[in-house]
C-alpha cells in the first residue's frame, strides 16, 4: 500500500472513531467500470452481511455506481471492506 493510500485509511479511520458509536450502518459508495464480474465482485463482497445495494448505470452503460448500507462493527471493519474491493481495476471509491 503506497503512502498516499496509508494516510487516507488512517484519515478515515480517525474520522470514523469520533464521529460513530459503533457498531452502526455504514454507507459505501462505488463506481466502477461495468461489467458483471465487478458488480457480482462488490456484492460478495457483502454477502450474508445484510447489507442493502442498489446498482445504477450510467447514461451511457460504461460505468455502474453500487450503494451500499450495511452494519459494520468498527472502523477497522469498514476499512477492511474498502481495501478488499481496491483490487478491482478501475473502482472509485466515493
Amino acid at each position: 500500500m503506497d503512502k498516499k493510500t496509508e494516510d487516507f485509511y488512517i484519515r478515515l479511520k480517525s474520522e470514523l472513531e469520533e464521529s460513530t458509536t459503533w457498531p452502526a450502518v455504514y454507507l459505501y459508495k462505488f463506481i466502477v467500470p461495468t461489467n458483471a464480474t465487478n458488480v457480482n465482485t462488490v456484492e460478495n463482497t457483502f454477502n450474508n452481511m445484510g447489507a442493502v445495494i442498489k446498482t445504477h448505470s450510467s447514461k451511457t452503460g460504461k460505468y455502474t455506481s453500487i450503494s451500499v448500507n450495511v452494519t459494520m462493527q468498527n472502523p477497522d471493519k469498514v476499512i477492511e471492506k474498502y481495501q478488499e474491493l481496491s483490487t478491482i481495476e478501475g473502482i472509485i471509491s466515493l
